[in-house]
């Protein structure tokens, strides 16, 4: 299921990167669009999406720490502890 969510996703965002990308080929052959306003308004767009990337990343991350939290599993912190309280008793 999540990998069809990612799936219809990406198709969404390619099909709508085309359709802008053939507005602005459109705009810049009429004239009423440089190159560089073009390709300035294309990185503003990726920016954002960095940008979006970035906080949902975060988002999710944060989702599973609470979802680790509440199923107590072990860390890889609270391993590397263990790891190390074992090595120092056996050094």
């Amino acid at each position: 299921m999540l990998k069809d969510i990612l799936y219809i996703g990406l198709g969404g965002f390619l099909a709508t990167k085309d359709k802008i990308q053939k507005e602005l080929d459109a705009l810049e052959q009429k004239g009423k669009l440089s190159k560089e306003d073009s390709k300035a308004f294309l990185k503003s767009l990726y920016e954002k999406g960095e940008d979006e990337h970035e906080r949902h990343m975060q988002i999710l991350k944060d989702i599973l720490k609470d979802i680790i939290k509440d199923l107590n599993l072990a860390t890889k912190d609270d391993i590397e502890k263990l790891e190390k309280k074992i090595d120092d008793k056996i050094l």
